[in-house]
């Protein structure tokens, strides 16, 4: 099975690509350490750091999600009243909505690595790794999310569609 792949520049596409390859990757370690873990809860035993390193791929995977979401345009939207607009209205409500999006990202970005920042001297329970990683997430998946928002927010002011941006 191919992932599918947006038309876009080059350095899109390949960021598109590489946040896909991660989002498998990591939903496949989830599945595998999740699998392994129950197995082994039939004998009794349990493999402590799976929980806690599956919460961390989660979190990541949450907000990468988000981001490829965000490349696709596929977070809800509720389209009632701009599907009333026409083409130029819709175009119009497009663009501003994407900068309403691109403020609160950039605030996500901001506030994220204020909460990284807070956070180095507290560590995860079995892992030990600095809870800064985890929080790391944050500031990361808004950030890509802001490329992806920006990139849409310049073709809508190009004129390309709707259809033609995610192929719906």
């Amino acid at each position: 099975m191919d992932m599918v792949i947006l038309p876009g520049p080059a350095p899109i596409r390949l960021l598109d690509y590489i946040l896909n390859a991660i989002l498998i990757v990591a939903g496949s370690i989830m599945v595998l350490l999740v699998f392994t873990n129950v197995v082994t809860h039939i004998f009794n035993k349990d493999i402590a750091w799976t929980t806690e390193l599956c919460e961390f791929l989660m979190v990541w995977a949450s907000f990468l999600g988000g981001a490829a979401a965000a490349r696709r345009g596929a977070h809800m939207t509720i389209t009632e009243f701009l599907d009333k607009l026409g083409e130029k209205g819709r175009f119009k409500a497009d663009a501003v909505i994407q900068l309403l999006c691109l403020l609160v990202l950039g605030l996500l970005i901001w506030f994220g690595m204020v909460i990284v920042n807070a956070n180095w001297g507290n560590h995860l329970t079995v892992l030990g790794w600095p809870m800064a990683y985890q929080y790391l997430a944050l500031p990361v998946g808004a950030f890509l999310s802001f490329i992806f928002v920006s990139y849409d927010l310049l073709q809508i002011m190009q004129g390309v569609s709707r259809l033609e941006r995610y192929g719906e």
